[in-house]
């Protein structure tokens, strides 16, 4: 299982934002509703918590805070107790743990990029921030042009109909693209959700 945990940066200087912020996870939520365990929730303060059975929905929701610019987020990769209880809230195991020393870490100023892994295996989970700081890097620098190309691009994509939606042209879509570094997130994503999986399969305790 992973555990995502996410608090709010500078939230004594700009507000508390939780609300918000799970308001507009409803529809992630919806689209990962397989791999969702327990929804993102408030916990305790400005600080949210979800549980997530895949290792994809876990680099893809991290990301996501990422975008924000406004969260600091530990990803705790282990087992949980078993069965769960009705909300993150009140479930325990080693992955909890795990995801709070995370974000302890991510909260912190030795971390280039505040996302942060931790697991038993400290090799895998260091493996796995690595790749994930380095995708966090990736979108935080992102501009705003990029992100009206990133949500609605995919591999699939054609960047005519992009284009078109945009009211752009074809190169200008491509130049963005390009300067988005999307096909290069989209190739990547796979290697952190691989070392993620691998920092997870290592049961030992805390």
């Amino acid at each position: 299982m992973f555990v995502l945990t996410s608090d709010q940066r500078r939230s004594t200087q700009h507000g508390d934002k939780v609300d918000a912020l799970l308001a507009s996870l409803e529809p992630w939520v919806a689209a990962w509703s397989a791999a969702v365990a327990l929804p993102p929730e408030r916990t305790v303060g400005d600080e949210i918590q979800a549980v997530l059975t895949t290792p994809e929905a876990a680099v893809d929701l991290a990301l996501r805070l990422m975008r924000e610019q406004e969260w600091s987020v530990g990803i705790g990769a282990g087992a949980v107790d078993e069965p769960l209880r009705d909300t993150a809230r009140s479930s325990s195991g080693p992955a909890f743990v795990w995801a709070r020393e995370a974000v302890e870490r991510a909260r912190g100023r030795a971390e280039p990029v505040p996302l942060v892994v931790a697991a038993a295996d400290a090799d895998a989970a260091e493996q796995a921030t690595a790749v994930l700081q380095l995708l966090a890097s990736v979108t935080r620098r992102r501009s705003r042009q990029g992100w009206e190309t990133a949500d609605l691009w995919s591999p699939a994509a054609v960047q005519r109909d992009i284009a078109e939606r945009l009211g752009i042209s074809t190169q200008a879509v491509s130049q963005r693209v390009s300067s988005a570094m999307l096909e290069e997130e989209f190739r990547a994503r796979p290697v952190a959700a691989r070392l993620l999986r691998e920092a997870e399969q290592e049961r030992g305790g805390v």
